[in-house]
């Protein structure tokens, strides 16, 4: 009788664990009768994400039947709704119906979501980038203003805000905004703080170049379609307000009997099964572990790349009673887009400046439009061995 291996999310994580499992599959000499994997994503596309910030979405989504199809794994369109791990069954909506399907191993990659506090005005007058979906909102918005309508408040000051603020003044002349305003806001006393001191000065220079205004020490009270109130009583008037602060693990890790963190991760081991459960696993932005020994992984495509592959691997072998492979990432980067000026590289946890301007965004624009994009060769082989469990040297500084 098959088993049946249930990737949840079609994300960095889950696209790489679904095509992980298919190659371990393949390398055992395991047959489609004996393992099944299937995907389940609410919708036909991988998107990358983290390219939501840009002026032109067209390339930024990778149809799953394109990579998945070749491989032979098995997608279903809907939204997954609840998971029971005692039954071992997953539930999901397809056009309001609900569906059940249960699995023998489980690698759960839902990823992340915006945080959404309860503001008032937030969920009806705030744009965002978080998705595909809402990205294209936001530009549609800003094709869509009028000239007198300048100013643009963008609220958080971490790796999104800052790109998003960087790529606007540009997508606001290319409207017809002859005088754009961008002010980037943050409730630390210094936008980009959390990027770290070395990269700080050079956001900075950029930010001042690109004409965005930083403001420091903010927190917004309501947000409605003229613009924000901060919690001073200031107002801040914006035709536009972009919300970027926080992230949180997908709601349904609730659903999982373990403790999780201060972000709704779930705990795993590294080789990513889920601690203290015999069936299932977690990766990416839903779940973590301390990914050098030391320091936790974060919610990246850095991370969530090699722990798809890591989990898609190691959830066959965990069926299959094969030995399971931990996964180890000794470096870490940080490479963030400034939009015309450039970008800034880092490498390190105490992110040591060792390039920018020019000679990062080649490295930037590298990783974005290449480095993370599955194969789109259509090539069963070659989708295959992109998934190998390795971890990837850190992208080369292009001078």
């Amino acid at each position: 009788m098959s088993k049946r291996i249930l990737v949840l999310g079609g994300g960095f994580a889950g696209l790489w664990s679904a095509i992980g499992a298919a190659r371990t599959v393949d390398a055992l000499g395991v047959g489609s009768d004996r393992v099944e994997i299937v995907l389940i994503d609410k919708t036909a596309w991988h998107s990358i994400r983290v390219r939501n910030y840009e002026a032109d979405l067209e390339d930024t989504r990778v149809a799953f039947d394109s990579v998945l199809g070749p491989i032979g794994v098995r997608r279903i369109e809907g939204e997954v709704t609840g998971i029971d791990v005692t039954s071992k069954t997953v539930v999901y909506a397809v056009n309001g119906a609900q569906r059940a399907i249960t699995y023998d191993r489980l690698v759960f990659a839902l990823g992340s979501r915006l945080t959404r506090p309860p503001i008032p005005g937030l969920d009806s007058h705030a744009f965002d980038v978080d998705t595909y979906v809402a990205a294209s909102r936001l530009n549609a918005h800003i094709a869509g203003l009028r000239p007198d309508q300048s100013t643009v408040l963008v609220v958080g000051g971490g790796l999104t805000g800052i790109e998003a603020a960087a790529e606007m003044p540009g997508k606001l002349r290319a409207a017809g905004v002859a005088s754009p305003r961008v002010i980037l806001a943050d409730h630390a006393a210094r936008v980009g703080a959390g990027v770290g001191e070395g990269a700080l000065p050079v956001i900075e220079e950029a930010l001042e170049a690109l004409g965005v205004e930083r403001r420091g020490g903010v927190s917004v009270a309501s947000i409605d379609a003229d613009g924000a109130v901060l919690a001073t009583g200031e107002r801040i008037a914006a035709a536009t307000v972009v919300w970027c602060a926080g992230m949180q693990a997908h709601p349904l890790t609730a659903q999982f009997p373990v403790e999780r963190d201060r972000l709704g991760r779930l705990p795993v081991e590294p080789s990513l099964k889920i601690k203290g459960l015999a069936a299932e696993f977690a990766a990416g932005d839903a779940a973590w572990f301390l990914i050098d020994g030391v320091h936790s992984s974060v919610m990246s495509c850095q991370h969530g790349r090699p722990m798809g592959r890591f989990a898609g691997h190691n959830v066959v072998c965990d069926l299959l009673g094969q030995p399971l492979l931990p996964l180890k990432i000794a470096g870490y980067v940080t490479i963030l887009d400034l939009g015309p000026w450039g970008a800034v590289y880092t490498e390190g946890w105490d992110r040591k400046l060792v390039s920018r301007g020019a000679a990062a965004k080649r490295t930037k624009e590298l990783i974005n439009r290449e480095r993370i994009y599955p194969p789109r060769s259509g090539e069963r082989r070659v989708i295959l061995e992109a998934a190998a469990p390795t971890v990837q040297a850190p992208p080369a500084r292009l001078g």
